[in-house]
């Protein structure tokens, strides 16, 4: 494989769109597993889900579009 065949293969793969709706959902996720009032354990993790979604959105807006 050409190296340009394979940038263009990651170029596809690392698109902003899919990854930038994923990370969106990871920071809802744990805000709700932060507001939820059943587990201490997910309450627990929800910082860490909220902090790992942050830091994965501003690298994901370095994507191509």
């Amino acid at each position: 494989m050409t190296p340009a065949g394979n940038s263009a293969g990651l170029r596809r793969y690392f698109r902003r769109g899919p990854w930038e709706a994923a990370a969106i959902a990871l920071i809802v996720a744990g805000v709700v597993m932060l507001m939820q009032p059943f587990s201490l354990a997910l309450y627990g993790w929800s910082f860490a889900t909220v902090l790992l979604g942050t830091v994965m959105f501003i690298v994901v807006s370095k994507f191509p579009r």
